[in-house]
């Protein structure tokens, strides 16, 4: 029976809502397929995501980032982090060394690890990358890009690049120097159009237009808290943990997530990421988003999706004080574009696929 193994980053939802439309591609086509998801990322999450029967091995594969909220990478505990799991890179190496014995996957799928790349070439297992970017990329353009040791970014460097493919989905930053890249079309699904339905459900006008706001998993910000009501749209956040307001409604409340609505909304609110941006592309869904100066992929992606959809940058200062009336209707009055074709989901099936067949 075909076995393999994914390893995703649990930085948010971006990595794990970028590879399993992939995986779920490859559960279709490849009977009987086994797969093993090795992250710390919360099982319920996974469970919504995944094709049902996967296997949870429910630890780290890499340390991540440390945030303080959607907006804010705690970059001195980060790196200290990573420069931490480097000098001790030889003990998780052979921890994972034995998990992949263990395991015996015909393929590891990295988005984006690199121990489990390294641990699976020594073992002579195909390894493949699959991301909008590297590690090395990130910590090579962060704000302490000279704090990072010269040996990190070259192990990483020789790692990925090392890696039996490097799937690159558009939009991405450029990795230039992976010889190994292959670029493939938008990786996201396409949700239905059910805002009729949601309309009566939410209890909101039936002209209405619906607002996802959406920050990528992260908890720690609540911009309604503040906000007063207004008329102009109807919120939808996944939690309300303030008070009950009739302007918004609260998708965990209603047993519904992110995806049970993406295609039913005129707009979404959030930060600049992989997921969110390809989501709404591919839905076809303007996006009003938050400056992230101090992350790396920010200018690639939001270069990207302002090609694709209307889109309006919102200041800090702006956000923090509910000025959105203005932003909101000038992208409501620019109407949804057509989608955008998720190709990355088939492309990177198609490469994979052998590898599980072989």
């Amino acid at each position: 029976m075909p076995h393999l193994l994914l390893a995703v980053t649990a930085h948010g939802y971006g990595h794990l809502a970028q590879s399993s439309p992939v995986v779920e591609a490859l559960a279709r086509r490849v009977p009987g397929l086994r797969v093993t998801l090795q992250s710390d990322i919360d099982p319920a999450l996974a469970r919504r995501r995944l094709p049902p029967g996967f296997t949870l091995l429910h630890e780290p594969a890499d340390p991540g980032l440390i945030m303080d909220g959607p907006l804010v990478t705690r970059w001195e505990e980060s790196l200290a982090a990573q420069i931490a799991f480097e000098a001790d890179y030889e003990r998780h190496l052979q921890r994972q060394l034995a998990t992949l014995r263990d395991l015996a996957p015909d393929l590891v799928l990295a988005d984006v690890p690199w121990l489990p790349l390294e641990a699976a070439r020594r073992l002579g297992i195909p390894a493949v990358g699959l991301c909008s970017f590297t590690w090395y990329d990130i910590l090579r353009e962060c704000p302490l890009r000279d704090q990072v040791p010269d040996a990190l970014l070259a192990h990483l460097r020789r790692v990925y690049a090392q890696a039996d493919l490097f799937i690159r989905p558009v939009p991405a930053m450029a990795m230039q120097w992976l010889p190994n890249a292959r670029t493939v079309g938008p990786i996201a699904r396409r949700a239905p159009d059910r805002r009729a339905e949601l309309r009566r459900r939410f209890g909101c006008p039936a002209d209405r237009p619906l607002a996802l706001m959406q920050f990528g998993g992260f908890e720690g910000l609540d911009p309604l808290r503040d906000w007063p009501e207004q008329d102009q749209v109807h919120w939808l956040v996944q939690d309300l943990p303030g008070p009950r307001r009739r302007d918004a409604a609260a998708l965990g409340e209603h047993g519904l997530e992110v995806l049970d609505v993406l295609g039913s909304v005129d707009l979404i609110l959030g930060k600049p990421g992989y997921g969110t941006y390809a989501e709404a592309a591919c839905n076809g869904v303007p996006v009003l988003h938050l400056p992230r100066e101090d992350w790396p992929e920010a200018a690639a992606l939001d270069a990207w999706l302002g090609t694709v959809v209307p889109t309006r940058e919102l200041s800090l200062a702006d956000f923090a004080a509910g000025r959105v009336a203005e932003p909101i209707a000038a992208l409501l009055a620019a109407g949804r574009p057509a989608p955008v074709a998720p190709g990355g989901i088939e492309e990177s099936a198609d490469l994979l696929e052998p590898w599980l067949r072989g």
